[in-house]
């Protein structure tokens, strides 16, 4: 509530914070084995604050269900690959891309994970799922992809 006043008059304004709708959806390691499985990828929404690449506490559950799933898919090599919106500097973004994807495999080596099933990537702003025109489709955008690295 913000209170303005002077001798004539006094304003009082009411400020109402909504929360915004998350992005974060639980995606479980069966899901992501599916996923893995028929399409060879899974993309997943952890969420980072605006221009870092630390894992938000919110985005630890969804690290915590790969980790299961590398677990219990022992053979199971994964390249962990982070995506942009298009906002910002192109270069700046393919940067914060890979420090992102880097900083979910650093987790999962942190859980027990041997790094070398694990490879990170960058992509930026290089490969939209949708178009880039609106919020909703930024967020989309807004990514860390599982992708399935067969081994020979």
């Amino acid at each position: 509530m913000l209170i303005m006043a002077n001798e004539y008059s006094v304003r009082v304004t009411s400020i109402e914070e909504k929360q915004t709708a998350s992005m974060v959806k639980m995606v479980t390691a069966a899901v992501m084995k599916s996923e893995l499985d028929s399409k060879g990828r899974v993309a997943l929404y952890i969420n980072f604050d605006t221009d870092k690449a630390a894992i938000r506490p919110d985005g630890k559950p969804a690290v915590d269900e790969i980790a299961a799933l590398m677990k219990k898919e022992t053979a199971l090599h994964l390249s962990v690959e982070g995506h942009t919106d298009n906002v910002g500097d192109k270069a700046r973004n393919a940067t914060l891309s890979r420090e992102r994807a880097q900083a979910v495999v650093q987790a999962l080596v942190s859980d027990g994970i041997d790094g070398a099933r694990l490879n990170a990537a960058g992509h930026g702003s290089d490969k939209p799922l949708v178009d880039n025109g609106s919020e909703e489709g930024r967020a989309k955008n807004r990514r860390v992809e599982l992708v399935k690295v067969v081994k020979g």
